[in-house]
């Protein structure tokens, strides 16, 4: 039986993610054309033209399904080998939970097309991102499974986890794949979806034992 156990700040950042989805739900209409986010992207597309740019194509490149896929691969049997059971669930249900969530639920619910002009070939539906829900789910989830083993890394697998996570995030938007909405929207459903992967993966507080 999988049981939940849920912190005060759990709490708080569940209830940030499912405002900020609501919000965007209600500002978002597929019909009409996103006039802030387009803005964000040509200005994004202007500044960042040239090298620049050519590095956060290969970013997007190397951050999408088939890498991607590989390293949650490479994850799942590394923590099988370990036999960390516990943290094996962990993977399993933020990497795969997220697919469903994104791909079978949302994506179709909301239906929103992806930008014009965009400098890759992909294809799908636009809202909630994906790119952002996954990345957010299974470097998190990997941040929570080695700095429980090895805590004197967690800060900088923190750091440089969200480090990364921006920069696929910042590749996204100059390749044009997505809306900066749908990022939004990604970003919270991951973190909130990674929240509760977490609730089942934490311990239960000990009790006390019977007199």
């Amino acid at each position: 039986m999988i049981r939940f156990t849920f912190h005060r700040r759990d709490w708080v950042v569940l209830g940030a993610c499912g405002a900020l989805l609501a919000v965007l739900a209600v500002l978002i209409d597929p019909r009409l054309p996103p006039t802030f986010d387009e803005a964000v992207l040509n200005w994004l597309g202007e500044q960042l033209r040239g090298p620049i740019g050519d590095g956060l194509l290969m970013v997007y490149r190397l951050s999408g399904k088939h890498v991607t896929s590989f390293l949650v691969l490479a994850a799942l049997i590394f923590v099988l080998l370990r036999r960390w059971w516990r943290d094996l669930r962990l993977l399993v249900m933020a990497t795969g939970g997220i697919l469903v969530i994104v791909d079978l639920a949302l994506k179709p619910l909301f239906d929103r097309a992806r930008p014009p002009e965009k400098l890759l070939d992909v294809d799908g539906r636009s809202f909630p991102s994906g790119h952002a829900a996954g990345a957010v789910a299974f470097y998190g989830a990997m941040v929570v499974i080695v700095a429980s083993h090895h805590p004197q890394l967690r800060r900088p697998l923190a750091i440089g986890a969200g480090l990364w996570v921006l920069l696929v995030w910042l590749s996204t938007l100059y390749a044009r794949a997505h809306w900066p909405t749908d990022l939004l929207a990604g970003g919270g459903v991951g973190l909130a979806w990674l929240v509760v992967c977490i609730a089942t993966w934490r311990q239960p507080p000990s009790l006390p034992p019977s007199p």
